[in-house]
């Protein structure tokens, strides 16, 4: 039998934490604006820390250094897709790797990554009542995940040398 190999999309996600409050982005997304934490895909070539700390700065424009593994997230997203076939679905499994750091403050010379309308402070509360509003039910699970003290060593995750050869 032939079947097609299954392949996780990888993402990486910030869950950046101070004073109390949590720094989410909202973006554009196709199903319209959506709060998420800062977050995206693995590029070839880096590790899952060093993708989180780059997405953080692309999507908030803070530095952004991974201090633990907060968890690694299984999810899958299905939905129709646009003006695709009858019955057409994208049909997507997320691999998530959290990080919890330190961030540092906005450089006013950057901007926003594309889709990105802008950043948001918000309380463990605001995002609870806010679930309607996530871009995944990751968010969530992160941050309660984040807040019941769940953290691992960065080490846990190990890139091996052969991902830095192209």
């Amino acid at each position: 039998m032939n079947t097609p190999r299954w392949k996780p999309s990888v993402t990486v996600a910030a869950v950046i934490e101070k004073d109390g409050r949590f720094l989410l982005v909202e973006e554009h997304t196709p199903d319209g604006l959506r709060l998420n934490n800062p977050a995206g895909h693995l590029d070839p070539g880096e590790s899952p820390a060093e993708g989180c700390a780059r997405e953080a700065r692309e999507e908030t424009t803070c530095r952004f250094a991974p201090t633990a593994l907060v968890g690694i997230y299984l999810s899958r997203f299905q939905r129709p897709v646009r003006d695709g076939a009858d019955g057409a679905i994208d049909d997507v499994t997320y691999v998530r790797f959290a990080f919890c750091g330190e961030v540092g403050d906005p450089d006013p010379s950057l901007r926003l990554d594309t889709g990105i309308v802008r950043t948001l402070w918000l309380t463990p509360d605001e995002i609870r009542a806010s679930v309607d509003r996530h871009r995944s039910p990751l968010l969530l699970r992160c941050m309660e995940d984040y807040l019941a003290g769940q953290r691992f060593p960065l080490e846990a995750v190990v890139t091996d040398s052969s991902v830095r050869s192209q």
